[in-house]
């Protein structure tokens, strides 16, 4: 099993320095690019503080910059927020500035509350036909000229300028949850994201069932690579799980917010809405949060990965960013660099510091 990170600009406060933001999550890709994770992930989100990443390119070119060795991806690209020409031109550019170290992924978006901004309202269930319609339009376009007449997007012959340095194209990434999605990934040999967010592990299982029934479905296609995310916080002693637990909490609130547009936006905050609104908070309670997520110490955290390994997973995804101090943040990061992925790979992957 190999690993990336997930990582984004975020915000808290109105106090916040946004450059020591800035600076702090460059330092964490770069941590990460010494320490022998496969990819980075920037995902894309509009108007919310606690996730600010209104240009996931821009960000992955400044993270190509400052590394050597990593590849980066978006995590996701917001299917209905964009025109296919644009997109198409924008991924080449990345991936023409990373010098080939871009990985494609896409997806349907996760908040109402953006549709309504940047998509003219449309109901978040579009999110994936728009986003099927979207691909094969993609692909063509980074080939030569084409013209496409669709349900959602209508354009005259065009092509994308530049082209990718890999060719065809990047490698594509689809984030997957419902069994139809799955199949209609595996189909084009796409690769599939997750995120269980904080479920149980029979989520992941789940996941993964839609993921073999796909194959079974699809045996011609070669094994796309199957991606998982979780939480993730490492910490030398149970004690020390009180800010990640409070963390996870906070923004748990914040999500279900965002998803279901249950309280104001201030600003850019996210406010709390009524608790009599929340309707998953028993996932929220300090013992299911340590179950059901890779908090703990390092050996505990090797315990429970052990069981991603053992069920094929191919990328366990490291999620740094949920309203954890930026020094305990690094403090995570460095402790699972050390003391976890030695146990899942062989020493030699990883790059000396």
């Amino acid at each position: 099993m190999r690993f990336n990170l997930v990582i984004n600009l975020e915000r808290l406060s109105p106090d916040d320095d946004m450059r020591d933001i800035a600076r702090h999550t460059t330092e964490m890709v770069q941590m990460a690019d010494r320490g022998g994770f496969d990819i980075v992930w920037a995902a894309e989100h509009h108007a919310i503080e606690m996730t600010i990443a209104p240009g996931p390119f821009q960000l992955l070119a400044h993270w190509a910059a400052h590394t050597s060795r990593i590849r980066l991806g978006t995590g996701v690209v917001v299917a209905p927020y964009w025109h296919p020409v644009k997109l198409a031109g924008e991924v080449a550019m990345i991936d023409l500035l990373s010098d080939g170290r871009f990985e494609f992924g896409i997806g349907k978006g996760a908040y109402q509350r953006e549709f309504d901004r940047l998509a003219d309202g449309k109901p978040q269930n579009l999110g994936v036909p728009m986003m099927l319609e979207m691909l094969p339009a993609l692909k063509a376009l980074w080939q030569g000229d084409y013209a496409h007449d669709g349900e959602y997007w209508s354009f005259p012959k065009t092509t994308a300028c530049p082209k990718p340095l890999q060719r065809p194209h990047p490698p594509i990434w689809v984030a997957a949850r419902d069994a139809g999605t799955f199949d209609a990934a595996v189909k084009e040999g796409y690769d599939i994201m997750t995120w269980a967010l904080t479920r149980p592990f029979a989520e992941v299982e789940a996941y993964m069932g839609h993921f073999e029934t796909a194959l079974a479905n699809n045996p011609r296609v070669k094994r796309p690579r199957f991606m998982t995310m979780r939480h993730a916080g490492i910490y030398e002693r149970p004690a020390d799980a009180v800010p990640f637990i409070a963390a996870i909490q906070r923004q748990g609130r914040q999500f279900e917010n965002l998803f279901r547009n249950l309280a104001p936006v201030i600003d850019g905050f996210p406010q709390d809405p009524d608790p009599a609104l929340l309707g998953n908070q028993g996932e929220y309670t300090p013992d299911k949060l340590t179950e059901n997520l890779i908090l703990g110490t390092p050996d505990h955290a090797i315990e429970k990965l052990r069981r991603y390994a053992a069920l094929g997973i191919d990328y366990f995804c490291y999620n740094a960013s949920y309203g954890l101090p930026l020094a305990e943040q690094k403090k995570s990061l460095r402790l699972f660099i050390d003391e976890v992925m030695p146990a899942f790979q062989e020493p030699a992957v990883r790059a000396a510091e």
